[in-house]
């Protein structure tokens, strides 16, 4: 008789893979806040186009509140590593060499997050 085929748990799991760039300070923060509203329009066209997922700073578990963070998170789609490796490439404040970034493959598999939008007031919230 036949060992009937187990289903795999991973099977059904998403499996969408994004590209995360981690960006470190590679100058004092008075030189990059030069070039901060050209990362943030950089940002915003990346978004626009849908390109960018997420981004923001990370912080320490325990951290000093009056200490700005160092190294940031930038959630991108990409068709392969070499066009993620090019968009982050092309940030302002690495084309500068005021920050340095490593390109990492994340595979999405479990979670979750929900949005509700209420028509009455036209809010929103993510959670």
């Amino acid at each position: 008789m036949a060992e009937e085929q187990v289903p795999s748990p991973v099977a059904g799991f998403l499996q969408k893979e994004f590209y995360v760039i981690f960006t470190k300070p590679a100058a004092p923060m008075e030189e990059m806040r030069k070039l901060m509203p050209a990362h943030l329009e950089r940002q915003l066209e990346l978004e626009e186009k849908g390109i960018l997922f997420a981004a923001g700073p990370l912080f320490d578990a325990v951290a000093d509140p009056a200490k700005r963070p160092g190294t940031g998170m930038i959630v991108i789609r990409a068709s392969s590593q070499e066009e993620a490796e090019e968009i982050a490439a092309e940030d302002p404040l690495h084309k500068a060499g005021l920050r340095t970034f490593e390109v990492k493959t994340w595979k999405v598999n479990e979670g979750s997050y929900s949005v509700t939008v209420k028509y009455s007031d036209q809010s929103m919230e993510i959670a």
